[in-house]
């Protein structure tokens, strides 16, 4: 399998996106080429100082960057030969297979749409970002792609999320939820109410590829067995943000109240093997990246910040999505879900 890195993207590219790189080849024989975007001398630089001798490693010349504080629409007019163009352009001359990028969100949403166009019968493409469950993962979908969602398109992402769900992280009977602000049919606005009457149209046809629990509630996220929860971009981008700021405040206050006492700070020494599994169950790095799904091609959409590991990684769940032929079975679902009864 051939990949495509987005190496200036991020807010610490291009070293991390390097050694992301360095550490998934080593691992993974299965990797033929990681193509390396951004200036090429540069980069060559930087790879020998960080270790990355792999001849898998190709680096493919990029001369301009997409900023992440920049404007993704007017960035993929503007910046044709940007790193994340170049790279989205590899996958669609069929040069790689996929597309991985820390940089900006919306530029990487633009680019990929733009260039890669989306799947089949697909009308908006999401991005899927996966939340620590009591009982697994649970992926946020949309989690910022299409703020302006309409029912039908969370229709969609209802069965991309469970196609994914199934194939890629093997979950044998996805669960997928509608974010609302009670578990009451009765309960949310008239696009959630108009998005469950689609929702159980589906199920009444019997063409959803998932159980559908009908609402749900912020809290269900981390208690209930939901493998797939449905909002629009905005709220998912809030919900998503908030909850990282969250846990990165919970950590805080936790340092802060242990180092009160003596005995406090015996306490987590003893329990830092609890502390550091929590933390690594919470944290994005242990899931590398979101897989923006719709569009004609593998992308993952990895967090602005992250480190070596998160793009080693996102990398990894790349490898996984072309592996498992993510995009063909998506169609098919879509196409089936389209049928009427006499078809």
């Amino acid at each position: 399998m051939k990949i495509a890195l987005d190496a200036m993207g991020g807010d610490h590219a291009p070293g991390v996106n390097l050694e992301g790189a360095r550490d998934i080849l080593a691992a993974n024989p299965d990797i033929e080429t990681i193509f390396l975007t951004g200036p090429a001398e540069e980069l060559k630089k930087a790879a020998l100082e960080c270790g990355l001798t792999d001849k898998r490693a190709q680096f493919v010349d990029a001369t301009e960057v997409v900023g992440m504080a920049e404007s993704g629409a007017k960035a993929i007019r503007r910046k044709k030969n940007s790193s994340i163009a170049v790279a989205n352009d590899l996958v669609k001359k069929g040069d790689a297979e996929a597309v991985v990028s820390a940089g900006n969100t919306g530029a990487a949403v633009a680019t990929a749409t733009v260039k890669l166009r989306l799947l089949k019968g697909i009308l908006r493409a999401g991005i899927a970002s996966p939340m620590p469950n009591e009982h697994g993962v649970c992926n946020l979908l949309d989690a910022g792609a299409n703020p302006e969602a309409k029912p039908e398109h969370l229709l969609q992402y209802a069965i991309m999320g469970s196609v994914y769900a199934h194939e890629v992280l093997k979950v044998k009977d996805p669960h997928v939820g509608l974010m609302s602000n009670g578990e009451e049919e009765e309960k949310g606005t008239t696009f959630t109410k108009e998005t469950m009457a689609l929702l159980k149209d589906l199920v009444d046809r019997d063409k959803a590829p998932f159980t559908f629990l009908g609402n749900v509630e912020g809290h269900d996220l981390f208690q209930t067995k939901l493998d797939v929860c449905l909002c629009d971009g905005f709220t998912g981008n809030i919900v998503l943000k908030s909850c990282e700021a969250t846990a990165k405040a919970m950590s805080k206050w936790l340092k802060t109240a242990f180092k009160k006492s003596p005995i406090r700070m015996a306490g987590a020494f003893l329990g830092k093997g609890a502390f550091q599994e929590v933390k690594e169950t919470s944290s994005y790095e242990s899931y590398g990246g979101s897989p923006l799904l719709g569009v004609n091609g593998v992308v993952i959409i990895a967090h602005g910040g992250s480190s070596a590991l998160a793009i080693k990684n996102a990398i990894k769940m790349a490898a996984s999505a072309i592996k498992h032929d993510i995009n063909h079975k998506i169609e098919d679902a879509i196409e089936s879900a389209n049928q009427t009864p006499s078809e």
